[in-house]
């Protein structure tokens, strides 16, 4: 301690010149300062250390934040998860109930359609049971029946072209099992093999989607 008195007083005299009376008075003064001011750093010191230890090991109430802060972070990430999942499949099912009634619509006819096709069939065979040569002027009646026939079956066709119905006639074409139905296979001469030499009855195709196949004779090897 006595020698911390003279390093102050050592350091301070030659400069303040007025305070060598005290200091040779309260040396003890001096030295007491002294120490409280080192007693005042070293407490700031432990305070200040204590607090980094306290920073460095966190409370027991932190680590139960930190751990309810995950947990709940991985509930909103399975919650959030599921709610895409759920969206995905609802627009799924949107999608396949809009092509359910577009298909709806394009095919609701169909029934329709095949009862209308046996009266088509009446129609060509009718025209085609008509002798050409007797369609004369000569025997107006059976010309105009002939004329009207026709008219008829023309006018059909264009309602069944409107509503998307159209005629299956391949002759000449490779045959396809799934617009035609074969019912014979014979060798001819000329015909590539596999192609349809003869249709037997007219089909139909609804929307793309064959609603009648047509009935051929194909041309097989020789």
């Amino acid at each position: 301690m006595a020698a911390v008195a003279q390093c102050v007083r050592g350091a301070l005299l030659p400069r303040h010149p007025l305070l060598r009376f005290s200091l040779r008075a309260s040396p003890r003064l001096l030295c007491v300062a002294t120490q409280q001011k080192s007693t005042g750093q070293n407490l700031e010191e432990d305070q200040s250390q204590s607090q980094n230890e306290q920073k460095a090991e966190p409370s027991s109430a932190e680590k139960m934040l930190t751990e309810e802060k995950a947990k709940l972070e991985e509930q909103l990430k399975e919650i959030t998860d599921k709610y895409k999942r759920a969206l995905a499949d609802a627009e799924n099912v949107r999608q396949r109930s809009q092509k359910l009634v577009e298909e709806a619509k394009l095919y609701g006819i169909q029934s329709f359609c095949k009862d209308l096709l046996e009266v088509a069939d009446i129609l060509e065979k009718a025209t085609e049971s008509v002798p050409k040569e007797e369609v004369k002027e000569e025997n107006p009646h059976l010309k105009n029946l002939y004329e009207g026939l026709v008219m008829t079956e023309v006018q059909i066709q264009k309602v069944f072209k409107k509503h998307g119905l159209i005629r299956l006639n391949p002759v000449g074409a490779k045959f396809d099992p799934y617009e035609h139905e074969a019912l014979f296979h014979a060798p001819m001469e000329g015909k590539e093999p596999g192609t349809i030499a003869l249709v037997s009855k007219i089909g139909y195709k609804l929307h793309g989607r064959t609603l009648r196949p047509a009935l051929v004779g194909v041309v097989k090897d020789t």
